[in-house]
């Protein structure tokens, strides 16, 4: 079992598990920190996590979001540059950059495309799930020896070691609190990415 340490209050202490250890793993595990350019793809619930935690470790980070709706947030958050992937000119202007692109989103993207934007020998890591196969020619990772993996969560140390990183530089998840009643509209922001960027619920408001 976690040890919650001083510094992380309870509301924040779940949405942390959840979406803390799932972008510190591979952030760890890939190496960003300092000297590192770090691209993180989506800025929902797992993608800020990503940009304020990579950035604690050091790296130089890049948000890469469909639009430019959330860049100050995603500044405020701890990115350097943020690019609007809808703008086809991004793929261009960062083409060969990034160490780590790490993934949040789950949907469709241009795997080549994303691809592209790595320095030889990165990475690009995912943590989204999306609900059909992603594709990828095998010569946009041949060309530049790249390399394209997953990553879930991690065990009960690492998830330990998140916490007490994200204690140590006063990280903590994004939250709006909601009552019970609000969960079917809650789900509606979601599902529209009206969320900043994790809900949780009032336990006092559920009834028994």
């Amino acid at each position: 079992m976690c040890r919650i340490p001083d510094g992380i209050g309870l509301d924040v202490a779940a949405p942390l598990l959840c979406a803390g250890i799932t972008t510190y793993s591979p952030l760890r595990q890939w190496g960003a920190g300092p000297g590192k350019k770090v691209a993180v793809v989506g800025l929902g619930g797992l993608g800020h996590m990503a940009v304020k935690i990579a950035a604690a470790m050091g790296a130089e980070v890049t948000v890469l979001s469909q639009s430019l709706k959330k860049q100050e947030d995603g500044k405020r958050l701890g990115a350097t540059e943020y690019y609007a992937t809808a703008d086809e000119s991004t793929f261009k202007v960062l083409r060969g950059r990034f160490d780590l692109i790490l993934n949040t989103v789950s949907a469709q993207i241009p795997v080549d495309a994303y691809l592209g934007l790595l320095r030889t020998g990165g990475a690009m890591v995912n943590v989204g799930a999306p609900g059909e196969p992603l594709s990828y020619n095998a010569f946009s990772l041949i060309a530049g020896n790249k390399s394209l993996a997953g990553s879930m969560i991690g065990g009960l140390p690492e998830t330990q070691e998140m916490l007490d990183f994200c204690a140590e530089h006063g990280i903590g998840a994004e939250i709006e609190t909601i009552s019970a009643d609000d969960v079917n509209t809650a789900y509606e922001r979601v599902s529209a990415s009206d969320v900043r960027y994790r809900f949780v619920i009032d336990t006092s408001t559920i009834s028994s």
